[in-house]
């Protein structure tokens, strides 16, 4: 609706002026009420005041901009928002479109309603009584109120127009006539004298009307322009918001992402922890448990012994050779070699094999932990395995210790029964085979310069190219004199760099197809990783050269 049809269905038909007070009759024309009907329709629910600013939510009521917006505002974290008039719902906070239309109705509303008593304009012919004025005549120079506007002249010079204070500015200061053209040349209001007579004779001049149309055209357009502007500027902020909203969302999930994580690495960490504390009081009790028994069996042997002493010197001190030859033979009383043989082999195997914490052991285990916390790895743990050599593998020139952990190069031949089972070579395999899980195992092999360390198949060929790494069936490591190797199917792979260490680690991890080989020096080093797809359980095996000697480390047995 544009401001001349608003003016046009605001005007009473009688004095042809907006409607003040209007009414309806019964023929339904509108004499009064009309006014307060339109001003009932502008006013916003919310503060119950003309639109300010007005927009439109996509249920179609109307509200001012800042009312809406506060609404909104208190409905934020509630869990969604909704109309203050019919109450529709929404997930999101709803975008709010100015409605330009209603926003031009206001605006032309309001300006042909003059609010009389803020003007500060009075009849002018009302001496005794302020009464406020309507209209300005510019003949008269006169404000009129209602009373004095009906008996005023009608004659055509008599021009009336809206209230102002200023009449005198509305007629030209040289002739005092009514402006009533514009010189479009010296872009100026004149009168009739001015353009017939006057210094604008000659000039392009037009009507007031005619100029003023022009005029509000251009600020029309102008108009248009900011308009246009606004409504861009407008889509911007609540593309921001939407962006800002987005964002504080992203945030939100992303910090309850990375808490849970975290909290995820802390009780990993934990259970971690846990483990290898109570892999290293396990070792420490196993290994106390294990010395208290020796400690109580020397006790018992030192017993012995110091009562055999205490006999043979009385036999010693005694006086009649007669008494001391009498006596019965003293042989069981000195023959301690044997006894002293198996203690001592009991105590240095002890000190040597398995009497400190597996350090080294331990230190890789929290190391790998940490690395699979780090790395994300949740599948499945590492588990050391007790080793435990299988004797009926064992070629006739490896020697198995008791415990089945050492296995020493002979140079004689220990003619054992020759079996299906048995290597020729100085090879030995573990008893027991892994098929699934991770799993890892470490060998000590002391100062021996020539062995070969790894897994393999059971189907791996007891003789010919049965060495470990001489087949497809088998993965390796490998010491000859100074060079170590990686070796599989014969191929050998050089180990560059230094190998300070005499103990080293093998992790299996059968599902993901690895065999790895750990040097276990300060830090622990990954020396080589052999990756396939395994097709058959696997053994730890040991091939043990000349004059060397393996020592399978850790586990329960000492």
């Amino acid at each position: 609706m544009t401001s001349a049809d608003l003016g046009k269905e605001l005007e009473c038909s009688i004095c042809l002026n907006i409607y003040t007070d209007p009414i309806t009759l019964r023929c339904g024309h509108n004499s009064a009420m009309a006014s307060s009907d339109l001003r009932a329709e502008l006013e916003c629910s919310v503060c119950l005041n003309i639109y300010k600013d007005p927009v439109t939510l996509k249920c179609g009521h109307n509200f001012c901009r800042d009312c809406i917006g506060r609404v909104l505002d208190t409905q934020e974290g509630s869990g969604g928002y909704s109309c203050p008039e019919c109450r529709e719902e929404f997930q999101k906070q709803p975008a709010l479109q100015r409605n330009i239309t209603l926003s031009n109705i206001v605006e032309n509303f309001l300006s042909a309603q003059p609010d009389q008593k803020e003007t500060g304009v009075f009849c002018t012919y009302c001496i005794h009584t302020p009464v406020p004025a309507v209209k300005s005549c510019l003949m008269c120079e006169a404000s009129l109120c209602d009373n004095h506007l009906r008996v005023h002249s009608k004659a055509p010079e008599h021009v009336l127009c809206d209230l102002t204070t200023s009449l005198e500015n509305m007629k030209c200061s040289v002739h005092k006539k009514i402006l009533e053209y514009y010189c479009t040349e010296d872009s100026a209001c004149i009168c009739v004298s001015c353009s017939l007579a006057g210094e604008h004779r000659g000039h392009q001049v037009e009507t007031l009307d005619e100029a003023s149309e022009k005029k509000k055209k251009k600020w029309r357009k102008a108009l248009q322009k900011l308009m246009t502007e606004r409504e861009e500027t407008e889509k911007r902020v609540q593309s921001l918001e939407e962006h800002r909203r987005k964002v504080q969302g992203e945030a939100a999930g992303e910090t309850e992402r990375v808490t849970a994580l975290l909290r995820d690495l802390r009780r990993r960490l934990e259970d971690l922890e846990k483990r290898v504390l109570s892999d290293i009081s396990g070792q420490a009790e196993r290994t106390s448990l294990y010395v208290t028994d020796m400690i109580r069996e020397l006790e018992i042997k030192k017993d012995e012994l110091y009562s055999k002493m205490r006999h043979i010197e009385e036999l010693c001190n005694m006086m009649d050779p007669l008494t001391v030859l009498q006596e019965s033979d003293t042989g069981d009383l000195c023959d301690t070699e044997d006894g002293d043989d198996e203690d001592r082999e009991r105590h240095d195997r002890l000190l040597h094999d398995g009497g400190d914490l597996d350090v080294a052991g331990i230190s890789h285990t929290l190391h790998t932990g940490i690395s699979d916390i780090m790395s994300g790895q949740t599948s499945g743990v590492w588990e050391v395995t007790d080793i435990l050599l299988d004797v009926s593998t064992a070629g006739n020139n490896l020697r198995i210790s008791h415990g089945k952990k050492t296995a020493t190069w002979l140079r004689k031949s220990l003619n054992r029964l020759q079996t299906l089972e048995r290597f020729l070579c100085p090879q030995v395999l573990s008893i027991k085979s892994f098929s699934s899980g991770r799993h890892y195992w470490e060998v000590d092999v002391g100062g021996s310069v020539w062995w070969r360390v790894g897994m393999c198949y059971p189907s791996i060929g007891r003789i010919g190219q049965s060495e470990i790494g001489d087949n497809k069936k088998s993965w390796g490591m490998e010491r000859n004199h100074t060079q170590y190797s990686v070796i599989h199917d014969r191929m050998k792979i050089s180990l560059l760099g230094n190998v300070p260490s005499n103990r080293f680690r093998i992790d299996l991890d059968y599902e993901a197809g690895r065999i790895s080989f750990y040097d276990l020096c300060d830090p622990i080093r990954l020396l080589h990783t052999f990756t396939t797809t395994f097709t058959e359980p696997l053994h730890a095996g040991l091939w043990v050269g000349v004059g060397s000697c393996m020592k399978i480390c850790g586990g329960n047995q000492m």
